[in-house]
């Protein structure tokens, strides 16, 4: 059955985000128009919307590739990231009503239940626990009621999100606490703290900058 457009975008994100392909490979439309089952102008539309939003490069004349990994591009993402959902979790904070608390505390249920690691493939992080994970970001920010603004903390969620995928098999699992910092976010987000928020935010995003180096698959840009 062919993929419509939409379809094909979420599906060639979700490969990249899993890490299916590493950094720098090139991805023939017509190869992934095969698997997919689709037209190969339907996949070079989903190469451009993801090139887009930052998870694919197009070069001029030579076509598209996974983005590649550099730790200066990381540590600016992080700080654009974290700029954006200080301001977005700001205006959630004051805007927020009991039903948007209700589906903050739902989002977060679900992802302390989710792994993860599944056991099965404890070296990768799991695709359900990803979805969940940014999940329970966005409905944090969701009350801003800013959608230019949640658009961008999506994007910047899946660019840096690459950089976790391809850390997780050079990694310990159970360097940090992860679920302790989603439980006081949480907390932070309840109380209506838009100062302990943020800084809660900003301190999950550093950390994870601090695994990336650590792990050493992204490496500093040659000066000059």
């Amino acid at each position: 059955m062919a993929q419509a457009g939409p379809q094909a975008i979420e599906w060639i994100r979700e490969e990249i985000l899993r890490g299916e392909w590493g950094p720098g490979t090139r991805l023939q439309p017509a190869a992934l128009a095969e698997r997919l089952g689709a037209s190969s102008t339907v996949v070079r539309e989903a190469l451009a919307r993801l090139a887009g939003d930052g998870l694919v490069t197009s070069l001029p004349n030579r076509g598209f590739f996974v983005r590649e990994l550099d730790i200066q591009e990381l540590e600016d993402l992080t700080e654009l990231r974290c700029v954006t959902e200080a301001l977005a979790a700001r205006l959630a904070v004051a805007r927020g009503d009991v039903v948007w608390e209700s589906e903050v505390m739902a989002v977060h249920h679900q992802l302390a239940r989710i792994p993860r690691r599944a056991a099965e493939d404890p070296s990768h992080v799991d695709p359900a626990w990803q979805k969940a994970h940014k999940a329970f970001h966005l409905k944090l920010l969701e009350a801003c009621a800013c959608q230019p603004m949640l658009k961008l903390a999506s994007d910047l969620s899946d660019a840096t999100e690459l950089y976790r995928c391809w850390a997780a098999p050079h990694v310990e699992p159970g360097r940090r606490d992860v679920e302790k910092e989603h439980r006081d976010i949480l907390a932070a987000a309840l109380a209506r703290d838009a100062e302990e928020l943020t800084r809660l935010l900003r301190s999950h995003y550093e950390a994870t900058v601090r695994v990336v180096l650590d792990s050493g698959i992204a490496v500093p840009r040659p000066a000059g």
